[in-house]
């Protein structure tokens, strides 16, 4: 078993090409025996975004503070707030975008283990 607090987690930032203002925590991970599932959280500072992109697997994500937009691969930006849940499928290209003003954008990010 393992508790941990994000405040307890190492906090580093995206350096992806095509991202900016962005900043992942892995407070639970294959390292610390977990099977199945990564978590991560993302902060996103204000205007802050993730480069568009698609990975083989699927992955969920929670808002758990602020708000912002995921473009789709037609380019919609569907709205995004805290309470929300956002299922992202196999190769689906995708980008998620802070507001520009206000709080960060906060969420919670589970991937299969193998791609953390």
């Amino acid at each position: 078993m393992k508790i941990t607090t994000l405040d307890d987690t190492t906090k580093e930032t995206v350096r992806m090409e095509g991202a900016s203002g962005v900043h992942k925590q892995v407070p639970v991970s294959k390292q610390d025996g977990s099977p199945h599932f990564s978590f991560r959280v993302f902060s996103f500072e204000p205007g802050g975004h993730t480069p568009f992109h698609a990975h083989p697997s699927e992955h969920v994500n929670y808002i758990i503070e602020g708000s912002g937009t995921v473009v789709t691969a037609s380019g919609e930006e569907r709205p995004i707030k805290k309470g929300d849940f956002v299922l992202i499928l196999p190769n689906e290209k995708h980008q998620y975008r802070s507001s520009a003003t206000g709080h960060p954008l906060v969420m919670i990010c589970a991937v299969p283990v193998e791609y953390e």
